[in-house]
């Protein structure tokens, strides 16, 4: 039973379903054949968290690159820090360094934080933790809805900025506006959807019920294997229009009742791997500050961009659930990274 450095998704999957029945890391080892010393190296991890980043030397680039970076982050201000270094053809250059560089002579403007999590949100995400210890999260059809608007991230850009300089001041106008409702779910490596919610629609539980009706039983659901449908899991927030008695019945009648109906946890974004794929396509859509004309280019955009995220990006996002049921338990009930 050689060492191995590096446990593979699924092996973390097990070790925590593992460790939800109070089995010992010496016997967890014995199951997965692995090194003692990794299964416990992975355990202490998860406990303790993230880890304070040690700062490494950084890869030295010349004076003249240097100051072509910093023309191009004057040039493309919100750029993201790949973007201003391929303008400048400067390739090879991890991401730590490019930020270490870009902090010299720049600054990331960031969103705002999130609200703190009181006692009972942290019990009751404690407790949700608990109760899905065991899951088979590959099972499980994560789902979200975000709205994309057409002058960005609900005003929001989100890149580099030179000091000195002052960011550069969105398109407005005097109407027009507005932006495209987006539903979309995934499952172990497979992307459901996007979906577009007719425009001018407020999804209430009767407008919410027909709109999955139209697009995901009709067009994906109904596609699936009876023995698909058996085992799979529907996870929804708790939105008004999702969790109101109407909604909940009629998805009941869908067969999507008791625990093939995921209970989720309040203020827990950060808990759904989906939101994580919203970040990928914003970014993707809104890259260099980006605006749209009409609701169907950015409907257009997010498409192309859905398109792009491969099925090896959603497996990594679904496999990371073991991992931030862990870190909620260990963070009692507090937010997570994602």
């Amino acid at each position: 039973m050689g060492q191995k450095k590096d446990l593979t998704g699924s092996e973390k999957s097990k070790m925590v379903r593992y460790l939800a029945e109070a089995c010992s890391s010496l016997k967890i080892a014995k199951l997965l054949k692995r090194d003692h010393r990794t299964i416990k190296r992975f355990i202490q991890n998860s406990q303790q968290g993230r880890k304070k980043r040690v700062e490494k030397p950084r890869r030295k680039i010349t004076a003249h690159e240097l100051r072509k970076v910093k023309r191009a982050a004057a040039k493309v201000p919100l750029a993201t820090s790949l973007a201003i270094f391929q303008s400048c053809n400067i390739t090879g250059v991890p991401k730590s360094t490019r930020c270490a560089i870009l902090r010299d002579m720049a600054k990331v403007r960031k969103a705002e934080r999130r609200p703190p999590l009181n006692k009972t949100h942290k019990l009751k995400r404690q407790d949700w933790a608990k109760k899905y210890l065991k899951t088979d999260f590959s099972k499980v059809l994560w789902t979200d809805e975000m709205r994309v608007s057409l002058d960005g991230p609900d005003g929001w850009a989100r890149g580099w900025i030179g000091k000195g300089q002052r960011a550069p001041v969105p398109l407005r106008r005097q109407q027009g506006g507005g932006g495209v409702l987006v539903w979309a779910g995934i499952i172990k490596g497979e992307l459901v959807g996007p979906f577009r919610v007719e425009d001018g629609v407020k999804l209430n539980s009767q407008s919410y019920c027909k709109f999955l009706e139209d697009t995901f039983f009709k067009q994906w659901y109904r596609k699936k294997s009876a023995s698909f449908k058996k085992n799979m899991i529907f996870m929804q927030d708790n939105a008004p229009s999702h969790a109101s008695k109407y909604s909940t019945a009629w998805l009941a009648r869908k067969g999507l009742k008791e625990e093939k109906l995921m209970t989720w946890p309040p203020c827990s974004p950060d808990l759904n791997p989906i939101e994580n794929l919203w970040s990928i396509i914003k970014c993707e859509i809104y890259k260099e500050g980006k605006q749209y004309t009409s609701l169907n280019s950015v409907w257009e955009a997010v498409v192309a961009a859905a398109r792009n995220v491969d099925g090896e990006q959603i497996k990594t996002l679904t496999e990371s659930m073991d991992g931030r049921l862990l870190s909620v338990l260990a963070k009692k009930g507090g937010y997570i990274g994602r």
